[in-house]
């Protein structure tokens, strides 16, 4: 059932009866429904939750403005509150793992535990710098020799496919968001975390894992799972029920 939050700037789809114990984040550019069969099942086993459309996804509006997961985590701050009785299991893939662990270093009263699959939380030890090509019309558009339509048509040309399907306030959004790293979040996070991740896994690698959770001071857990790639939520959706099944008994 679509339900609204946060006088309709959030939507999410609830599954199962009882207190909301679980709050699914997706990743970029998808929506609530990449936990459907994970969320059907964990109430088929008691549990109920609520998977989210970020803003700007599904069915929630775009925000009013530009900025990474630092700013959507003061988004979502008042939905968890709205939606919940109590501190709540977060489970955030992609995108959504750089929200939950926002979350729960600046709102802990919230956040009893997060698990994370395929979140972006480090910059990748080589980074990657924009085509050459793409930095010369950039520099060309910065000193008024080509038109922004001109410039427009190198970002189509040369930008990863995240850029160029997005626009507007969106773009804006994604610019801030590959431009965090989140060390001090990670060390700021008191509550358990559970990596679960895609032994296949090349949009964010399994190393990435490795290194966030060599920041968490607390309590945390890695399991990598053969055979799996970026969509655990999909492709996998029983490896989160059981790591949230896990958390919920603990």
């Amino acid at each position: 059932m679509l339900r609204s939050y946060a006088n309709s700037t959030l939507f999410g789809e609830s599954y199962g009866q009882g207190p909301v114990r679980v709050l699914w984040l997706h990743g970029w550019a998808r929506r609530a429904e990449d936990f459907g069969s994970a969320a059907n099942l964990l109430a088929e086993r008691g549990v109920a939750s609520v998977a989210l459309d970020l803003p700007g996804f599904g069915a929630s509006p775009l925000p009013a403005r530009a900025g990474g997961a630092r700013y959507y985590a003061d988004l979502l701050a008042p939905a968890v509150t709205e939606i919940t009785e109590g501190p709540v299991v977060l489970v955030g893939h992609s995108f959504g793992g750089r929200v939950a662990v926002v979350l729960a270093s600046k709102h802990p009263k919230l956040v009893a535990s997060i698990v994370l699959s395929g979140a972006p939380l480090l910059r990748r030890a080589t980074g990657r710098r924009a085509p050459q090509a793409y930095r010369w019309w950039r520099w060309l558009r910065a000193r008024g020799l080509v038109s922004e339509a001109r410039l427009e048509a190198a970002r189509q040309k040369y930008g990863s496919s995240d850029y160029r399907r997005a626009s507007g306030v969106l773009r804006d959004v994604l610019v801030a968001s590959v431009n965090e790293s989140y060390e001090s979040e990670l060390a700021n996070v008191r509550v358990p975390v559970t990596f679960v991740w895609g032994e296949d896994d090349n949009e964010v690698p399994p190393d990435i894992a490795e290194r966030a959770r060599a920041l968490v001071r607390g309590e945390s857990s890695l399991r990598i799972i053969p055979g799996i790639g970026h969509l655990l939520p999909l492709e996998a959706p029983g490896e989160l029920v059981d790591a949230v099944e896990l958390v919920l008994r603990s």
